[in-house]
């Protein structure tokens, strides 16, 4: 066992030249998803920061336009999660992804200019429909160049980016706070979108240079002819195929269960994730009734919760990668931390060591979005490209739209500090999940033993005659 597991972290390649060519495709390719990521989430997130930051109070916000306000851009962001998955499949990647980046970063600098709400509520549609393409985009690009055993921890690091766009954003914040506010005429959440929207042209310049694109077409210089015909060899050949759009597509789509199960399990899995993703650590903090927290410290301890999820993310991607690619395990975690910290939350309220402690733990969640994303991957190699780029994207679809009512009802700005609703809903969640998880393995393992042309005897002997026509 120590020996398979030393083979594996050094890479060990089971065909002359494979480490070579991963060595060079973690350079190129997740340099730039991550890097786009990263931006990707400090431009998505940067609105709590700014929020707490002096926004609410310089634009007047009432209510609960926080949220309504999140709830336009997922509007956007879900409207565009399936087109722009399937332009993957016709506009070369290392186009499509930089040059929706330099949208979404224009933005972004928009942003800085606006005088109301419901002026940022316009620009986050847009924003939302920009930002669509890069997660969903990027595992699409990484099921289409890495094996189940190598694509959980490339899935994790690129995941991990997201999070870590999420826990800076709020050391950036401060840093702009402090040194910035009032410079120019412009307060400090002015000046950070400007400066996160500015972060994203030197990344989107360089995709242009670097992205390569898929296996079957790349063109990438810094691939040799043999590595790129290793390349396509890696992947199974049904799994790069590209059927037309057309009647017959859209039905197979709506007939496959993969569509229905990860769908689904991504929705569930979602709205565990949302305990973390609503910044109700900082919300929490804001509405204490007891304490008073400086800006700093209102932008600098959520932090907390990103960083946590960033070690359980690399920490389950890389053991579910080392143990073949059993990603249910995650499900089984998840719904374990859910049901317990808030359950925490919920008989503890009073003590706030034990809810921060909570808020912390619960962020071990995050690590459901590169394992499950990779789990339908694997799951979807066969199948052909423009399918598995549809059910990828239908996830994260499915997903945002329970998002774009599910924060509202559960976990709105006006509910702080206590939300017990959203306490509860997490309980209900996690427990779903877990069945759920539970149910796609038992569908997984069966269509295994369906596409090898496996039945099994009543007797227990295994017959191989009966083959799937």
């Amino acid at each position: 066992m120590f020996a398979k597991f030393a083979s594996y972290i050094k890479g060990h390649e089971s065909v002359p030249g494979e480490a070579k060519l991963l060595r060079k495709l973690d350079l190129f390719i997740l340099s730039f998803c991550c890097l786009c990521y990263f931006a990707n989430y400090l431009d998505r997130t940067n609105i709590n920061n700014a929020y707490v930051s002096g926004m609410r109070e310089e634009l007047n916000f009432h209510g609960n336009q926080l949220n309504q306000i999140n709830t336009v851009f997922t509007v956007g962001y879900i409207v565009g999660q399936v087109p722009s998955n399937l332009a993957l499949t016709f506009v070369p990647p290392r186009l499509f992804f930089p040059a929706v980046m330099l949208i979404w970063g224009g933005l972004t600098m928009i942003t800085a200019a606006v005088s109301n709400p419901q002026g940022i509520m316009a620009i986050r549609f847009f924003l939302g429909l920009a930002e669509s393409s890069t997660f969903v985009g990027t595992h699409y690009i990484l099921g289409s160049w890495y094996t189940e055993k190598e694509l959980g921890k490339r899935s994790g690091i690129f995941t991990a980016s997201g999070l870590a766009g999420t826990m800076f954003g709020g050391f950036i914040q401060t840093g702009i706070h402090s040194s910035m506010d009032g410079m120019q005429g412009l307060s400090g959440w002015r000046w950070l979108f400007i400066i996160d929207g500015l972060i994203t042209i030197p990344i989107a310049i360089y995709g242009f240079i670097v992205f390569p694109d898929t296996p079957t077409t790349t063109k990438a210089r810094y691939l040799t002819a043999e590595e790129k015909a290793l390349a396509v060899s890696r992947m199974p050949e049904s799994g790069a195929v590209k059927v037309p759009l057309n009647t017959a597509f859209l039905k197979s789509v709506f007939c496959t269960w993969y569509w229905y199960a990860f769908v689904m399990l991504w929705v569930i899995a979602g709205e565990t994730e949302s305990f973390s993703t609503n910044s109700l650590l900082a919300l929490y903090m804001q509405s204490h009734p007891t304490h008073s927290y400086s800006v700093p410290q209102l932008n600098n301890y959520p932090t907390g919760v990103p960083a946590v999820g960033i070690v359980s993310t690399l920490f389950w991607a890389t053991l579910t990668d080392f143990m073949g690619g059993k990603r249910y395990l995650v499900g089984y975690f998840i719904g374990i931390t859910g049901i317990v910290t808030s359950a925490l939350i919920l008989a503890c309220f009073d003590r706030t060591s034990v809810v921060f402690g909570a808020y912390y733990w619960a962020g071990a969640v995050y690590a459901c979005q590169a394992t499950f994303f990779a789990w339908c991957n694997d799951a979807m190699r066969e199948k052909d490209a423009r399918l598995r780029s549809v059910v990828i994207a239908s996830m994260n679809m499915g997903s945002n739209a329970v998002n774009a009512w599910w924060s509202i009802i559960f976990y709105s700005a006006d509910l702080a500090p206590r939300f017990t609703r959203g306490m509860w809903a997490m309980i209900a969640c996690s427990i779903a999940l877990a069945l759920w998880t539970l149910g796609i393995t038992l569908m997984t393992v069966r269509e295994e033993r369906r596409s090898s042309g496996v039945r099994e005897g009543d007797d227990g002997q295994v017959d191989e005659t009966q083959k799937e026509v």
